[in-house]
């Protein structure tokens, strides 16, 4: 029986991989954020597992739990779902440095701390072994107003493409997994959450940028998300047909919208990818 390990389980996409997984005869340990409301339960192949990413001491116990049960046996798959996007939005001048310090303490060292704690498992499965860290499409498009949680998922993957070189030697394959819009919970309400996010940002910024790139944030890129944003059922589709390959590139692109983008980035140089992005995105050129 294979095993995995995925974070962030309680809801969204992670909570489907459990099931999926499980169903077709993996061990699946699912990491919850203690006390956030989740339909998993232990039993058959599913053992729930506390887990705040956030917290160190929390991810070493996980893996203390994790360990003990497989009794010396390792891990075939480890994935990194867990994040949050809501939070520290908005122009970079403007944004709120305490809220950037806890999206990266959850989307970046989260992962950081999960690999630490549940690589030594993932080296006992040996050679075949593999590691899905979730980054995402905004490395690519790199969205006005998400500039911290862009900068979460562009270290996700620089960590991604050091790991494929350290544990290439033992056999292990890594991949950034670069999803979409996904329509799930942390998506959903795009519209109302710009506006209040956007309302948040300090006056005298909003007075400077809302002329030119209001409209971007609070209209063209939700709009742009619930056009084509991918569902959940497509995501997890989508998900299992990564996995079902045999050897990982650096990048796996996931939904119907990011993967026009991947092949765009293999045609473009860096600057007509630029260009191309503002005009969908309705940036304005400067005028003199």
């Amino acid at each position: 029986m294979k095993t995995a390990f995925i974070t962030g389980a309680n809801v969204g996409q992670a909570n489907l991989l459990v099931k999926s997984l499980s169903s077709q005869g993996w061990r699946v340990f699912a990491g919850v954020l203690p006390g956030a409301p989740t339909d998993l339960k232990t039993g058959g192949n599913v053992v729930v597992v506390d887990q705040d990413v956030s917290n160190t001491e929390s991810v070493n116990k996980s893996a203390e739990v994790v360990a003990q049960a497989l009794n010396g046996g390792g891990i075939d798959l480890l994935m990194n779902v867990a994040g949050v996007a809501n939070i520290a939005v908005g122009v970079l001048e403007g944004a709120n440095l305490a809220q950037a310090e806890r999206l990266f303490q959850i989307n970046l060292f989260g992962q950081l701390r999960v690999i630490q704690a549940f690589l030594p498992m993932v080296r006992k499965a040996g050679a075949g072994a593999r590691i899905a860290n979730y980054s995402s499409g905004a490395i690519l498009a790199n969205p006005v107003g998400a500039g911290v949680y862009n900068m979460t998922k562009h270290a996700i993957h620089g960590m991604t493409l050091t790991l494929r070189h350290e544990l290439g030697p033992l056999g292990i394959q890594v991949t950034s997994i670069i999803p979409g819009g996904v329509l799930t919970a942390m998506s959903a309400n795009a519209h109302e959450n710009t506006k209040k996010t956007w309302g948040e940002q300090p006056e005298a910024v909003r007075k400077i940028y809302e002329p030119f790139l209001g409209d971007v944030m609070m209209k063209v890129l939700p709009d742009m998300l619930e056009k084509t944003g991918s569902t959940p059922e497509q995501a997890l589709e989508g998900t299992l047909e990564i996995l079902a390959k045999k050897k990982w590139k650096p990048m796996e692109y996931l939904g119907k919208d990011v993967k026009p983008m991947g092949l765009m980035r293999r045609l473009l140089s860096d600057s007509q990818l630029e260009s191309m992005i503002r005009m969908t995105f309705k940036i304005p050129k400067y005028k003199a």
